[in-house]
């Protein structure tokens, strides 16, 4: 019975709800204006479907897929830039890119104007080359105009163009390597655009890409043809090694792991020193797998001075004396090794396990005077060519170095031997390669003077003399272990803060000639060349022209300068 009467309640009031909604008035415009709007609704349905069979018939011819003619901007892709850009990747980028084969690419310049996803390849690439080395776009190579075009316009325009076309097929249902490449290159122009929220939008783009494709499992790369499958192999690393550099600049976390075998040197006997200095490329980065980032960010706090001395010692012994490389990848592994003894040493730091009395002096608080020695050294005998190729990534990571540096020499005792190179002498060389590559124009250099001058107001005048060696029962240094950590206050240092507030690069003040004069820029003496013993680290390799064919070697004024990481990065990365 209380089932039945409860069936007879909800019945009834099923009866008076309809009878209340039969009574009630109808919301919404009536007579002549309900017609009108409905009307007008009717119109605006129309006028949509209208653009939207306008842009399938005219645009493309069909949107389901990449394989479909795009609507280039007129003018905007000469021939002339397209090879140029082609040319100097191949002479100069590949080396740590080696993802791109010569021949294939040019089949997809052929393709470009019945191949969406070819446009979008190729203009992504031209804007990656133009924002990131800085090369010379003549106004005369522009069919659209007469007057000069800046890096910044040009690269812009076509990571705009490359974005409009892009949006015109569907890149993530049905991906291929060449979208992931795509992403890939719209990451690195982002990067050299100072835009780092849409950078790393698209590296975990590319990453998530290539993860739908399935290149993090071995089984992946069977059943394709040799070329296919040696430069899918490579894209995967490439983004393994940017994306552990952009984790680290930015604090990000990881996607992809080691889970496929390396590439070979005898995939292709005319790259096999190309390729080895790849693979010494993923060897500096493997040991930051999610047990370091998750330290790098606080996510963790299991790690022990052990650990960590291992994790140093790992970063020493990860490149031989003699590489097998060109120069430009020497220069590229020679300074990402000491970023990342660098960036090890304020994980330490932030852990408290630095001390004074330690047997291991990569654990002591003066370690860094050691990483700025040894990068002084080792720029001292590459051209700076082979430093330029890399961008801002590469500025990055000296000027992350040079801010650690001027940490550690307000709050340690330094010698105050005028005869023998120094950390003041260290500092000064850091001061001169930010000034001096990417020609003057980097957005660090101005950060940086302002971190020296607010940290150590009194280098412009002599060092004090230095505390007595019997002062505290002769144990000098720990007097400035509390002066350390306060200065990291129990953190890794992220010098990004110090930019985060700061104006564009772009538009920062011009620098001061003094700034990129030789002379030292702290008042001290010259550095003379660094001893280069040990460090005859590059095949010899002919120098490639940094231009585009029968133009002038670099812009006057290089309008961006980028590195992944790697992504170097870019660094991408380029961690990361």
């Amino acid at each position: 019975m209380p089932v039945i009467a409860g069936k007879s309640n909800a019945m009834a009031a099923v009866r008076v709800a309809t009878v209340d909604k039969r009574r009630s008035p109808k919301k919404g415009p009536k007579g002549s204006r309900a017609k009108v709007i409905s009307e007008l609704r009717e119109t605006q349905r129309q006028t949509n479907l209208a653009l939207k069979l306008q842009r399938q018939y005219l645009s493309f011819d069909n949107l389901s897929g990449p394989s479909q003619s795009p609507n280039p901007a007129f003018g905007l892709l000469t021939p002339e830039i397209i090879h140029g850009c082609i040319d100097f990747f191949f002479e100069n980028m590949y080396p740590t890119m080696p993802i791109l084969h010569r021949e294939r690419l040019e089949e997809h310049v052929q393709a470009m104007d019945v191949s969406a996803e070819s446009y979008c390849l190729i203009s992504s690439l031209c804007a990656f080359m133009i924002i990131q080395p800085g090369i010379t776009i003549p106004p005369n190579l522009l069919e659209y105009t007469d007057a000069p075009v800046s890096n910044l316009d040009m690269g812009t325009a076509l990571v705009e163009e490359t974005l409009r076309v892009r949006r015109s097929y569907d890149y993530i249902e049905m991906p291929t390597t060449k979208a992931v490449i795509t992403s890939f290159f719209l990451f690195a122009c982002y990067f050299g655009l100072n835009k780092h929220n849409t950078a790393w939008f698209h590296l975990r783009e590319a990453t998530t890409l290539s993860q739908i494709l399935g290149m993090q499992d071995e089984n992946t790369y069977v059943s394709e043809d040799l070329i296919e499958s040696s430069r899918k192999r490579r894209l995967f690393w490439l983004l393994f090694v940017t994306e552990r550099a952009y984790a680290l600049q930015r604090h990000r976390p990881l996607t992809l792991h080691s889970t496929i075998a390396l590439p070979t040197v005898t995939e292709d006997p005319s790259e096999t020193i190309a390729i080895s200095g790849f693979l010494h490329l993923v060897d500096l980065f493997r040991p930051f797998d999610d047990i370091f980032v998750g330290l790098w960010n606080k996510a963790r706090s299991d790690c022990s001075t052990t650990w960590l001395a291992h994790l140093q010692k790992q970063l020493s012994d990860a490149l031989p004396a003699q590489l097998s490389s060109t120069e430009s990848q020497a220069a590229d592994l020679r300074i990402s090794q000491q970023w990342l003894r660098t960036m090890v040493w304020q994980l330490s730091m932030s852990n408290g396990f630095l001390s004074s009395a330690s047997a291991d002096s990569s654990m002591k608080f003066k370690y860094p005077l050691e990483i700025a020695r040894d990068l002084v050294a080792l720029t001292g005998q590459l051209s700076q060519q082979s430093m330029e190729v890399h961008g801002i990534g590469l500025i990055w990571k000296i000027f992350d170095i040079a801010c650690t540096l001027t940490d550690v020499m307000s709050c340690v005792p330094l010698d105050n031997n005028t005869f023998e190179f120094g950390p003041r002498d260290y500092l000064d060389r850091c001061l001169n390669l930010v000034s001096t590559l990417r020609g003057g124009d980097s957005r660090y250099l101005p950060l940086l003077l302002e971190k020296i001058n607010n940290t150590l107001p009194a280098m412009a005048a002599p060092l004090p003399a230095p505390l007595p060696l019997d002062y505290v029962d002769g144990r000098v240094e720990e007097v400035y272990d509390g002066l350390v950590e306060e200065i990291y206050d129990g953190s890794t240092t992220d010098h990004s803060s110090i930019l985060e507030n700061q104006s564009s690069f772009l538009g920062s003040p011009a620098l001061h000639s003094s700034v990129t004069d030789h002379s030292s820029i702290l008042g001290s003496p010259p550095i003379p060349p660094a001893s280069t013993e040990g460090y005859t680290s590059f095949a010899p390799v002919t120098p490639n022209p940094l231009m585009l064919p029968n133009l002038p070697q670099f812009s006057e004024n290089h309008a961006i300068p980028l590195q992944y990481g790697y992504p170097s990065r870019t660094h991408f990365s380029v961690d990361a």
